[in-house]
């Protein structure tokens, strides 16, 4: 019995002792799956804080690329003068029908925030019957003014002497902060805010100064209108020659006050005048350009450009405008590596070679995000010129884009590789043209115009071997050969003539391919005509509007063929 009872006891302590550690890794099991699940919360929490971390970093760098963002904690630099300066009081550009590039000058003070409105959307614009779709000019592109990167130096034209009341002349003190710049790599010369400068005819040049010298202009530049600051005649007003990275940028204006010189070439005759003929003489000339009362003698005949860069690589304009230049406004002679972008030109629509851009011996050059308003070519390609890009331009007033004129006085011209698209131009009297002078020679060649919105244009596409710009020229048997020109995509409205064609007898245009295009008439105060080829070959790719028949399908049966003197 005793051991019957004992082997009881036994088998329950036994009992016992299994239930305690089932219980036990039942126990170790609860807490391990706990711990997991801690583990994967905590994880989980680690997660979403560092996406929401990651989310506001991302925010904040976009909110540094944009234009509106400011530094709290740190000492204003001139820079920032010049933005909380615009947002004070607007730019005044001299003609009120430019008065659009000031928008970008109202900022909210930095002291109160204002509600901001919502934005009021606005439908596209419509096409009826009778006129083509209005093309809407996109803003000009203002980059906000940075500070100068750290370890630049910096020279500010009031600590040379500079005034910058508009009526004491400050030449000495640009040419004084460019010697000083001009030092220095990578330094920077300031034209501030809130000043205006009178500046002469001055060049900053090389070839022995520092790369990569930034002229921050923020101010206002203004050109001396008495004759006695010119002498005889020059043929540039700023210029930069001989300098390596150069690079203009800023807010600010150079203003070249040339009413006066324009009066005494008015009125200005292009070589494409004698084919716009006035409606039942509807047409009236043009008053006198009247003469401003701060004009101090006739100016000399020879007209400055108001900018010019010359024997320059890597050049750089940005955000400045140019205004009322007594020629050209921009000017690029034997340059490589040319960027344009955010910039504006605007002068009245009859003022006299007044070019808004002008290209000659420059190789490498991009344009693009421009406004140009002007009395001549927006853009102006002249021999020497290849590989050039413009896009995303709005030329108006002016006389289009035009390659030309090539080959004055039997000169050797030569393009090539030249693309201009997704261009809008509005009340130009041409469009896209090409244009030389009888008794050249050389070649125009791999040109392409493509995307080019117009409205209401006299002549939209326009090749003139016969360009003249006298009463009288005389005939002449050798040209510069036209060969390799595509037009795609070119609508809107014209009001004279839609195409011409004019190519010379000896040397025909050659491969002129046409696709896409769509050109309805509007009347309004002259003659109109249908288009019109003269020794011109290549193909219709598609049916054009209105319909193109004068174009000869293929090559010329004969071709003079140039020596290999003339040949580019």
């Amino acid at each position: 019995r005793n051991l019957t009872n004992n082997n009881k006891n036994q088998s329950l302590r036994v009992s016992e002792s299994l239930n305690y550690h089932n219980s036990s890794l039942k126990q170790r099991k609860k807490n391990m799956t706990m711990r997991r699940s801690l583990r994967l919360r905590s994880i989980t929490v680690m997660m979403l804080m560092a996406v929401l971390v990651w989310s506001v970093t991302l925010e904040t760098c976009i909110a540094r690329r944009g234009r509106h963002w400011r530094h709290n904690h740190r000492s204003p630099s001139s820079s920032d003068v010049s933005d909380f300066s615009s947002s004070k009081k607007p730019k005044s550009h001299g003609n009120n029908h430019h008065s659009s590039h000031n928008n970008h000058n109202n900022n909210n003070h930095p002291h109160k925030s204002k509600p901001k409105p919502k934005p009021k959307v606005k439908s596209p614009p419509k096409a009826d019957d009778n006129n083509s779709p209005v093309v809407p000019r996109p803003p000009k592109v203002q980059p906000p003014s940075l500070p100068p990167p750290k370890g630049t130096q910096v020279f500010n034209v009031m600590d040379f002497g500079a005034k910058g009341d508009g009526k004491c002349d400050d030449t000495k003190a640009f040419e004084a902060a460019w010697a000083a710049a001009c030092k220095i790599e990578a330094s920077m010369m300031i034209v501030p805010p809130d000043y205006t400068f009178l500046v002469g005819p001055i060049t900053f040049s090389g070839p022995y100064c520092q790369p990569k010298i930034v002229f921050q202009l923020d101010g206002t530049i203004i050109a001396p209108t008495d004759s006695k600051s010119w002498g005889k005649g020059l043929m540039w007003w700023i210029d930069f020659t001989k300098l390596k990275g150069i690079k203009v940028q800023g807010k600010g204006v150079i203003d070249g006050r040339g009413s006066g010189w324009w009066q005494q070439d008015y009125p200005f005759i292009d070589g494409e005048t004698k084919l716009i003929l006035p409606l039942n003489n509807s047409v009236q000339e043009p008053p006198l350009m009247p003469i401003r009362s701060e004009l101090d003698g006739r100016m000399p005949s020879i007209k400055p450009t108001a900018l010019r860069f010359s024997g320059s690589l890597d050049v750089e304009v940005t955000g400045i405008t140019i205004q009322n230049s007594p020629q050209c406004h921009l000017k690029f002679d034997n340059c490589v590596g040319v960027v344009v972008h955010g910039m504006a030109v605007s002068s009245p629509g009859d003022s006299p070679n007044t070019d808004g851009i002008h290209l000659q011996n420059t190789k490498d050059v991009l344009i693009h995000s421009t406004t140009l308003a002007c009395g001549d070519d927006c853009i102006s390609i002249q021999t020497g010129c290849s590989n050039v890009y413009v896009h995303n331009v709005n030329c108006g007033p002016g006389h289009g884009i035009s390659i030309g004129s090539l080959g004055r006085d039997s000169t050797k011209a030569c393009v090539s590789n030249i693309t201009v698209r997704d261009v809008a131009m509005q009340n130009t009297m041409t469009g896209v043209r090409i244009k030389t002078w009888q008794g050249g020679v050389g070649s125009v060649k791999g040109i392409l115009f493509s995307n080019i919105q117009l409205n209401e244009v006299q002549l939209p596409i326009v090749i003139d071997q016969f360009y003249c710009d006298h009463s009288t020229c005389k005939n002449q048997t050798s040209a510069v050969a036209v060969e390799g020109v595509t037009y795609e995509r070119i609508k809107g409205t014209y009001t004279v003539k839609p195409v011409h064609f004019a190519c010379s007898d000896n040397f025909p245009c050659v491969d002129v391919q046409l696709s896409s295009i769509e050109l309805k008439p509007v009347q309004e105060r002259y003659h109109m005509y249908d288009p019109f080829c003269w020794q011109t070959f290549g193909e219709l790719n598609t049916p054009t509007l209105p319909p193109i028949d004068c174009l000869q399908i293929g090559k010329p049966p004969r071709n003079k063929v140039q020596s290999d003197h003339d040949l580019c």
